[in-house]
């Protein structure tokens, strides 16, 4: 019965986080600015404002592009090194630990190390300098073009590995027999992938494509690092206007609310994913 001396430290830090959250619904239907002892009850003003404004729109268009083209690419490099990485190389388990390792550090210590590297005077430029590609040399995170694909290229990085893990996982549990009698039957690896290897992978997906997408729709060390959501607002995102509004407006009720609907962008599309997932997966 030792567990019982954790239950009113749980208890505590769980009643501490409900109250949070249900301080900031509340608040999102305020005008509160963070300071005064009160606030005005707006109802869903700040929900109108959210939905017909065009910054909210724009962070919205680009945490939705970010997301999507984070998620596909990076699940996609994560099967590839799982696949490679699975039981062919002498150096499997270093290179494992070496494309896992950049999930694991601090998001806003790699994308300050990126920001140096896309930086105009740069190793990057620099590099294409060197190799007779000047012309292609970049600003990249002053570019209003290329300051959002700076933040995926940092995404996929990071994520890859995370992928490649729960891809691994599933590799492993696939049985050897079962690749081994389509192999003696005949079928080319492309077959063995396609027809064996993916379908009993599904679950792996279910998994992988759901993690990837929250950390993705919930971005923000990256973006705060690398562009500070410029320039201008170029490469917004939910979560770093949810940042600005309430820390550097003080507009705490309208940080509030686009929060809330953040929260709820990602409760839906995680949901919508793992059962339309889930659905394929029992097709299998």
């Amino acid at each position: 019965m030792s567990f019982l001396w954790a239950v009113p430290g749980v208890a505590i830090a769980v009643g501490v986080h409900l109250v949070a959250v249900g301080a900031g619904a509340v608040y999102a239907f305020t005008d509160w600015n963070g300071t005064s002892a009160g606030a005005n009850w707006i109802g869903i003003d700040n929900f109108r404002e959210i939905f017909s404004s065009p910054d909210a729109r724009d962070a919205l268009i680009t945490t939705i592009e970010l997301s999507v083209a984070a998620v596909i690419l990076s699940n996609v490099i994560g099967i590839a090194l799982a696949l490679g990485l699975h039981r062919t190389l002498r150096s499997r388990n270093v290179l494992r630990a070496v494309f896992f390792a950049p999930f694991v550090l601090s998001p806003l210590a790699v994308s300050y190390i990126w920001q140096f590297i896309f930086d105009a005077q740069g190793p990057l430029n620099k590099v294409l300098g060197d190799v007779g590609l000047g012309t292609v040399a970049q600003p990249w995170l002053a570019s209003p073009t290329w300051a959002r694909w700076t933040i995926l290229v940092v995404l996929i990085w990071q994520y890859s590995g995370l992928a490649m893990a729960f891809y691994l996982a599933g590799l492993q549990s696939i049985p050897e027999e079962v690749e081994e009698a389509a192999a003696v039957d005949g079928a080319s690896t492309v077959r063995r992938l396609r027809t064996i290897t993916l379908p009993l992978l599904a679950p792996a997906i279910t998994a992988s494509v759901s993690i990837t997408t929250v950390f993705s729709l919930r971005v923000f060390d990256q973006v705060l690092a690398l562009t500070g959501g410029g320039p201008g607002s170029a490469s917004e995102t939910l979560a770093t206007q949810v940042y600005k509004q309430t820390f550097v407006s003080g507009r705490f009720g309208y940080g509030a609310a686009l929060a809330l609907v953040l929260t709820a962008l990602v409760a839906i599309v995680s949901v919508l994913q793992i059962v339309i997932l889930r659905a394929g997966e029992r097709k299998i």
